[in-house]
């Protein structure tokens, strides 16, 4: 691919960007990171701040594949995608998030709700409708089923209702199970998103370190959207009580201010406690509370 010929000196990284259902909060976190992303409506080479790095935008099922290749030399993508397609990368690290938050999403095995199938051995002899053929297989060999299975190439919850006897496919809430009259049998993968590496292209120093420090600041804005910063003022006969009550990555930072018996507390809280922290918070004596969101934590 003449587009994605790479710099002789080795000093680029040909990165792919998964297109479709990731590609938002893709974008969305490379933002975050201090990265420019924008693509036209008809382009799939993304345009990024970063001179050192080339993206590409393709389908998270078909990014292992091409890492694996050397086409790429990393890309983001799901551990499904590494497992479905047997990929043999290097993983630089796990980056949770999905479509609609922070979090992994499950393949499932579902059938529809007045199905007799209760349990996987109730598979023996039916026929199964996935995209990730493969993981179903794996699945299915673990249970001791033989059982048909059948690529689809989408609405795959549909097939469910008559074409076949049962599903595996992904969700992130059950949301559109429900929506379709769908009861879930069993789940058979809890994936995140990975950002991997081409092997070879890992072995060259430059492209590790660049690597690494993508990883560093992409997991620094994750990190940051589950936690705030929280700063008061505290007197001195209530400053134990206050810091009790703060569950903080590290110690609290405590400063004197310039009005005796008086401190500044700085201290950083799960973003999901805030809500019940901030009224004890008052109660033991804290004023000034301020909330403050975080666009990057460096561990």
């Amino acid at each position: 691919m003449e587009r994605l010929k790479k710099n002789g000196n080795g000093k680029k990284i040909v990165l792919g960007i998964p297109k479709g259902s990731l590609q938002e909060a893709t974008f969305r976190l490379f933002e975050k990171a201090g990265f420019n992303l924008k693509v036209g409506d008809r382009s799939y080479f993304p345009s990024i701040n970063d001179s050192e790095i080339e993206c590409v935008l393709l389908r998270a099922q078909e990014i292992a594949m091409y890492v694996e290749d050397g086409v790429l030399d990393a890309g983001i993508t799901g551990f499904d995608w590494i497992k479905e397609n047997k990929a043999e990368v290097k993983e630089v690290g796990e980056l949770i998030y999905a479509k609609q938050g922070l979090k992994s999403v499950k393949w499932v095995l579902a059938v529809a709700d007045e199905s007799p199938i209760k349990e996987a051995k109730d598979l023996e002899g039916k026929r199964i409708a996935t995209e990730a053929v493969n993981i179903t297989q794996e699945y299915l060999d673990k249970k001791n089923v033989n059982a048909k299975i059948e690529f689809s190439w989408g609405a795959t919850e549909i097939k469910a209702r008559g074409l076949v006897d049962a599903i595996v496919d992904v969700t992130e809430t059950g949301s559109s199970l429900k929506a379709n009259n769908l009861r879930v049998v069993d789940t058979i993968l809890e994936s995140t998103t990975r950002l991997i590496a081409n092997k070879k292209s890992w072995e060259n120093p430059w492209k590790q370190k660049k690597l690494k420090e993508l990883m560093m600041l992409l997991k620094g804005v994750l990190l940051a959207e589950t936690k705030v910063l929280m700063m008061m003022n505290v007197r001195e006969k209530d400053l134990k009580d206050v810091i009790n009550l703060l569950p903080a990555l590290g110690s609290p930072t405590v400063s004197d201010l310039s009005e005796s018996g008086w401190h500044d507390v700085i201290t950083v809280v799960n973003k999901e406690t805030v809500k019940e922290l901030i009224p004890r918070l008052k109660e033991a004596g804290a004023e000034g509370i301020l909330e403050v969101p975080l666009n990057r934590i460096i561990d």
